[in-house]
């Protein structure tokens, strides 16, 4: 039996045939962690999603920023779905897609196994949580996704207000907060404050800003923590975080990381050849 956490698919399907392909994916026997955005910009959403609901009892998701989004933007009137990118709306107006959304809705924002000890997130935690407070800030979500109060939630998603989680705050506030952390965050400063507009490597961010797994003072957490989000960033490993996207959209590799082994071990397969990063980065 093997454990793999695989980064940001974004709906490069042949590429994750190829990589489940490379891995000898055996659903009987094997485990898939997928770190997230598993939709937009590589063209084929909507056969990526139906082959990871597919293979739903051997697999577990966090959901990312694009997948938040789609399912935002599936609670909008048709004629406003009508105006998203086309892979998007294949997706909105499939007639499988009541189930995706339902399921999608039912997926994770952190994922902890502590047999393996390992977490998983989209993009980061905050530099005040500890691991326990990033479950129960992961769980007040997932709790609100999968029940009949969600449209609430997902018509309040979009927004950089506030910046910082704090306990404090409550309602959709304290929910966004959470959201952006957990499935958005690149660089904060000491006390969380996330900078929306910084994508770049490290070194190119604001002054007073971090890498979130860099920030003086952070509470420390007993155990390895995979995530994707960041193509810029790259293939990193240190400080506890292993972070795995790998910009397979743009161009690069998909990725997939071993966990279940004592020195975990990178599986790649390469973009297609037709991707490449446009003008303006990514999100």
């Amino acid at each position: 039996m093997a454990t793999y956490a695989i980064g940001d698919v974004q709906g490069c399907f042949p590429e994750l045939q190829r990589l489940l392909d490379k891995l000898r994916f055996d659903p009987s026997r094997d485990r898939l962690w997928f770190c997230g955005d598993l939709v937009n910009r590589g063209g084929q959403s909507l056969e990526t999603l139906r082959l990871i609901h597919g293979l739903r009892e051997s697999c577990v998701v966090t959901l990312g920023n694009h997948d938040l989004s789609l399912l935002a933007i599936a609670l909008r009137r048709p004629d406003a779905q009508a105006r998203v990118n086309p892979e998007l709306r294949e997706v909105l107006f499939a007639e499988d897609a009541p189930v995706l959304f339902e399921w999608l809705r039912s997926q994770k924002l952190l994922h902890h196994d502590e047999q393996l000890g390992w977490t998983m997130v989209h993009a980061g935690l905050a530099p005040m949580w500890t691991l326990r407070q990033a479950q129960r800030s992961a769980q007040e979500i997932e709790r609100e996704l999968s029940s009949p109060r969600h449209p609430r939630l997902l018509k309040n998603l979009f927004g950089n207000r506030p910046a910082a989680w704090s306990s404090r705050l409550q309602g959709v506030e304290r929910l966004r907060a959470s959201i952006n952390t957990f499935t958005r965050m690149r660089y904060c400063d000491v006390q969380g404050r996330i900078d929306f507009e910084g994508k770049g490597i490290p070194g190119t961010q604001k002054p007073g800003m971090y890498p979130w797994f860099e920030v003086p003072g952070m509470r420390r957490r007993e155990t390895r923590v995979v995530c994707g989000h960041w193509s810029a960033l790259g293939r990193f490993a240190g400080l506890g975080i292993y972070a795995i996207d790998t910009g397979c959209v743009w161009g690069g590799q998909l990725t997939a990381l071993r966990l279940d082994v004592e020195e975990p071990t990178y599986v790649t397969v390469n973009a297609e050849p037709h991707r490449k990063r446009p003008p303006g980065g990514e999100d």
